[in-house]
């Protein structure tokens, strides 16, 4: 009995020291903030630079000429676009998906064209076309041979540069993007967005 009280007597300091470090471990505090707000923590690329991004060449490639023409040539009626593909060149992870959605977003509160679904999207809602002929009421089924073509696609990449010497970096990137007329392959609008970010990693002493 002795033995056994000896025994948690040698290892309460241990335990004790445990509990303090877990504790310390587990000391983090979370604040909920405006998902709008601008934030940079690491210098990357973040959800900031991706709605920024998306913004700012959705501006662009409307101000350009061909929207116009366009709508002009189809009775003034908005062009259709699809957001195609943006590659991802740089060495960090950069989620593509995310900022396909942004430049949709974009364009939709333009209100200068019409957005048309991707090929994957396409795809899932034939599905469920095709299940309503078989199971919906025919006065509830959505028609066949009815879609939405798109007359552009716009598509581009992401590529990065980074700079660094001791605890300062620099990254640069570089956002290209190119609106294609998909029956003539003929590129109509081509822009650039860039974004350089220094970061200052040096310890501040006490």
């Amino acid at each position: 009995m002795r033995h056994t009280s000896f025994v948690r007597a040698r290892h309460a300091p241990l335990l004790a020291a445990a509990v303090v470090a877990l504790g310390a471990c587990n000391n983090k505090r979370v604040a909920r903030i405006d998902p709008t707000s601008v934030t940079d923590l690491s210098g990357r690329w973040n959800d900031t630079d991706s709605r920024l991004v998306a913004g700012a060449l959705v501006q662009q490639a409307l101000a350009a000429p061909w929207a116009e023409r366009a709508a002009a040539a189809r009775g003034g009626r908005p062009p259709a676009v699809i957001v195609g593909a943006f590659t991802n060149h740089t060495m960090e992870h950069i989620p593509v998906a995310t900022f396909t959605r942004d430049v949709e977003a974009a364009l939709l509160g333009s209100g200068t064209v019409t957005v048309v679904a991707s090929a994957s999207e396409r795809q899932e809602v034939r599905a469920e076309r095709a299940d309503q002929q078989q199971y919906a009421a025919a006065d509830t089924r959505a028609g066949l041979v009815k879609e939405q073509g798109a007359q552009y696609v716009l598509k581009g990449d992401v590529q990065a540069i980074e700079d660094a010497e001791g605890r300062e970096r620099v990254v640069y990137y570089q956002i290209d993007a190119t609106l294609v007329d998909l029956e003539s392959n003929a590129k109509v609008w081509v822009g650039q967005h860039k974004i350089k970010k220094y970061i200052d990693r040096r310890r501040i002493g006490w």
